[in-house]
């Protein structure tokens, strides 16, 4: 298999990360050092959904996978860029934006939605974030769509009033993933899509490094 292309779809994870309101913000810091210690090891303090991560169905749901039960193919799919960019701060994202373009979807395909929000990290804007109609949701999950990607904060609305596309994805063992960037650089058909969370036994969601691929 030749990798024509790979495009890195993960912000960088630093002391500086933007998180979730709430969530625990990263502390990264020496705990050895080559000068005084002959090696090199940092100390991570990072939540589960710091950076570029994925949820686990148990993030909202008592009985749903964790992230080390769920099947490693919900992580590395064939890949469907959905562009929604133009949204205002904190507006919705709804079927009539993507009717066209999700209307011949395959079942198992990983769909990214590509807002443009990824430009507004490091900025209160990033925050303020549109969000996705559940609507689109539950037509995608009809069609045998499973993973969900976005290039922006959350899914769900920004001032955390209700969660009803994570309910929606995650009562159905689905996989969501948020803080993703670079749809825009996918410029090729048929990305191969790898998100592989780390084997977190028992836990809510992942920081990964994602990639799309176009292999020739």
């Amino acid at each position: 298999m030749n990798f024509k292309k790979i495009i890195d779809l993960s912000i960088p994870i630093t002391n500086e990360t933007p998180v979730y309101p709430g969530d625990p913000k990263p502390d990264i810091h020496p705990a050895a050092e080559l000068d005084q210690d002959g090696y090199q090891v940092t100390q991570l303090n990072i939540g589960s959904h710091t950076g570029t991560h994925v949820d686990a169905p148990f993030h909202f749901q008592k009985e749903g996978e964790r992230i080390d039960q769920s099947s490693l193919t919900k992580f590395m799919a064939p890949g469907l860029v959905i562009d929604v960019t133009g949204k205002a701060p904190a507006q919705q994202i709804t079927m009539d934006d993507v009717a066209d373009q999700i209307e011949s979807v395959v079942p198992g395909t990983i769909v990214l939605f590509h807002t443009g929000w990824a430009k507004h990290i490091g900025t209160e804007t990033y925050f303020e974030h549109p969000y996705l109609s559940v609507d689109i949701i539950n037509s995608l999950l009809d069609k045998g769509v499973t993973t969900f990607f976005i290039d922006a904060l959350n899914v769900d609305p920004p001032d955390g009033s209700d969660f009803p596309v994570h309910e929606a994805i995650t009562s159905v063992n689905g996989i969501i993933g948020e803080n993703f960037c670079n749809f825009d650089q996918i410029d090729f058909a048929n990305p191969l899509i790898i998100s592989l969370p780390l084997k977190l036994e028992g836990l809510d969601g992942s920081p990964v490094r994602a990639v799309a691929v176009e292999v020739e």
